[in-house]
């Protein structure tokens, strides 16, 4: 059975962190050849390496993640230990990160996530940002998933997958009309304002479409990446907003916004897109397998 060294640990675990061998060593009070020594002592005793280096920095590899993940466990037992000691225990916990596009509904993030919400077992790390950029961190092994309304192509070199998770309808959603005068799908579009979410959207692409082939020209009164900031301008009267009536459910109920029109044939499809894995986070299996229950649609 091999040795592992507590104090191994800790260096690797200031590597990691630095993302530099010189600023760890300066922060652990090393020399930088006495901490390189420690971490190959380490990679040595795991029997992989823990680290990339790439553009002068160190990345950490899958292993290099896993190995992090259970560094940090055997800090929170440690401390978990004297907490118990001391008569104030704590349970450890699982991490599960999820990177989130910002055009993505927050309601269907939540309504995924919820079966891992309040679990005392479960530590959620929820990150927003364009999908170029969560990529990269889903490269880099810090996020497990990331929750998308396009799907990612799949290469040799990356091996992303992209299960299907849901589709929700789409429609246009404002402020209750003073007018009791009906809305007209799309004759009305030429002269009402609309909110619509940016070029990069699946849904606008979608929708730009549709117009080209109506002959519309709509009256965009403001283009957004986001979907909360697209619901808010929705809420201050800025226009009708194309969104899937999920993103502001809870809006809809109240009556601070109606649903003017369901656009038929547009629909927003919602992702989960997970890397390929030699250790898969076991969070991940059983939240995808919950959601697919769920929702009865089978992943891609």
């Amino acid at each position: 059975m091999a040795f592992l060294n507590y104090h191994h640990l800790r260096y690797f675990r200031a590597i990691a962190s630095e993302g530099s061998l010189t600023r760890a060593a300066a922060r652990m009070n090393l020399s930088q050849s006495a901490l390189s020594t420690q971490l190959r002592s380490l990679e040595e005793n795991l029997g992989q390496p823990l680290f990339l280096r790439r553009n002068k920095a160190l990345v950490l590899t899958e292993a290099g993640r896993i190995a992090l993940d259970y560094a940090e466990s055997i800090f929170r037992s440690g401390e978990e230990m004297v907490s118990v000691l001391r008569n104030q225990p704590s349970g450890q916990r699982q991490i599960l990160r999820v990177g989130g596009v910002s055009t993505l509904s927050r309601n269907f993030q939540i309504s995924l996530l919820r079966p891992l919400i309040g679990r005392s077992d479960v530590e959620l790390v929820i990150r927003s940002g364009n999908l170029r950029d969560l990529l990269a961190q889903l490269r880099a092994h810090t996020l497990d998933l990331i929750l998308s309304n396009l799907p990612v192509r799949r290469d040799a070199e990356t091996g992303w997958h992209s299960h299907l998770l849901d589709e929700q309808p789409v429609s246009l959603v404002g402020q209750r009309p003073r007018s009791r005068k009906k809305f007209r799908f799309p004759e009305d579009l030429s002269h009402t304002p609309l909110v619509l979410p940016s070029l990069d959207s699946n849904i606008r692409a979608a929708f730009d479409l549709l117009m080209e082939q109506l002959g519309i020209r709509p009256v965009i009164a403001a283009e957004v990446d986001d979907m909360a900031m697209l619901r808010l301008l929705a809420l201050e009267g800025a226009g009708l907003a194309l969104v899937p009536p999920v993103v502001v459910r809870g809006e809809l109920d109240s009556g601070a916004l109606v649903e003017t029109h369901r656009i038929e044939g547009l629909h927003e499809s919602f992702y989960a897109v997970t890397p390929s894995r030699q250790f898969p986070n076991p969070l991940l299996g059983e939240l995808l397998r919950k959601q697919k229950g769920a929702a009865g649609i089978a992943k891609r």
